[in-house]
């Protein structure tokens, strides 16, 4: 299941959240927990709000989400540098997965950054990006920069959009990955598209959506080449974006308790897109006349999906117990029901051949009365087979220390 924003989505939703929320002011902010917050946004002739979620996603929302009674310290010192001021831009970092909201302009204006990606981070700073407030303190040793009040945020640590690879190095990087690894999670550490996109691009190129590394020859490598070319045509049109919103759903089987009666299907939200991916095409889904609602409804029944989704699972864990349960007590049935007709051919055979068995009865209880020897009574039993005894003959083994003696009928 898709749990946070990718740069597809980020530039999609921003370029939205401009077009519905630009020239609002902030009317009051909210914390729901320590990661997410909401900010209130009117103008005369209506109002919206605006969700963060550190390190997840960003967008309008229309649902009542529960808000803290008290206001965290972070929220507080939001509300006393942002309430009133205007919303005026909402840019990406370069091609991070980092968005810059201003609030005010010139040297009143504020910045609140989010970042969504890792464990995510809100920061709050003024017009010269001095840290204000922070979310979550902490230092990037590989860059020796110190993420903390009066810092400044280092803007130019953005990853800055750089050109498609050529041939040779797209050669190269293929090349150079294990041989049998799907090229689409190869190519996602070195390209800012995300694996959906990637995938997407493959497919319209000719190639399997799981096309492998060691696939890969000849002029697959121009073909590939193509296919990035088409990604970044996406990424460029994506920063303009006014389209529609899809959630991908995926088909889950609710079993049935009657034995007669077919399993009932549900579908739960699985992925949401700004586009509908050819590898979606053949899945159900559900199209929203934005992008931004469909990331709101998806979010909005995330929590009850999961906990019908853990409801589920334990039904199909139980019936699974159940159906153990009942196949278990058809073996022991079956195993009775066997331990029965051999017990029947027993019965029979010693009706059958009732006077050699009294007989054999008979002379191991004499032998034992007399108080001979175990080991005696049985080299006894095999001398007078060896005679040809009829009842000696008929004693196959003698258990004489569980009083058993058995017989071949």
């Amino acid at each position: 299941m898709k749990s946070r924003f990718s740069t597809v989505d980020i530039r999609a939703v921003i370029a939205e959240l401009r077009h519905s929320l630009l020239g609002m002011r902030v009317n009051n902010i909210y914390d729901v927990d320590n990661k997410t917050y909401l900010i209130r946004l009117q103008k005369p002739d209506c109002k919206a709000t605006l969700l963060l979620e550190s390190g997840i996603r960003i967008h309008s929302t229309e649902f009542e989400w529960p808000k803290n009674m008290m206001p965290s310290s972070f929220a507080m010192k939001c509300r006393k540098h942002l309430k009133t001021r205007r919303l005026v831009s909402v840019k990406q970092l370069g091609v991070d997965r980092i968005v810059d909201f201003q609030f005010g302009s010139d040297e009143a204006a504020y910045h609140l950054i989010i970042e969504l990606y890792d464990r995510g981070n809100i920061v709050l700073t003024d017009h010269e990006y001095l840290i204000l407030n922070i979310l979550r303190f902490r230092t990037d040793e590989a860059d020796d920069v110190k993420f903390a009040v009066r810092e400044h945020y280092p803007l130019d640590n953005a990853k800055a959009a750089s050109p498609l690879p050529s041939l040779e190095r797209l050669t190269e990087i293929i090349t150079a990955a294990p041989k049998g690894e799907q090229i689409k999670r190869v190519l996602n550490p070195h390209l800012p598209y995300g694996a959906s996109l990637i995938e997407h691009c493959l497919i319209g190129a000719g190639f399997s959506g799981s096309a492998k590394t060691d696939q890969m020859e000849g002029k697959d490598f121009e073909r590939l080449l193509v296919a990035l070319q088409n990604a970044e045509e996406y990424m460029e049109a994506v920063d303009n974006f006014d389209g529609k919103g899809f959630i991908i759903q995926k088909r889950e089987k609710k079993p049935s308790l009657e034995p007669n009666k077919p399993t009932e299907e549900i579908l739960t939200y699985e992925e949401f897109h700004p586009f509908l991916f050819s590898q979606h095409s053949k899945c159900p889904y559900v199209e929203f006349e934005s992008f931004n609602k469909a990331v709101d409804e998806f979010y909005s029944k995330l929590e009850s999906q999961k906990i019908d989704l853990k409801a589920l699972h334990q039904e199909k864990q139980a019936l699974k117990k159940l159906e153990n349960v009942r196949k278990d007590h058809e073996h022991r049935l079956e195993a009775l029901h066997q331990a029965q007709e051999i017990d029947k051919v027993k019965g029979e055979l010693v009706e059958m051949n009732l006077e050699i068995v009294d007989r054999a009865i008979q002379v191991v209880r004499s032998a034992l009365a007399n108080q001979i020897d175990w080991t005696e009574i049985g080299a006894i039993v095999k001398e007078a087979q060896a005679q040809g005894d009829p009842v000696a003959s008929a004693i196959k083994e003698l258990k004489l220390q569980t009083n058993h003696i058995t017989m071949l009928l």
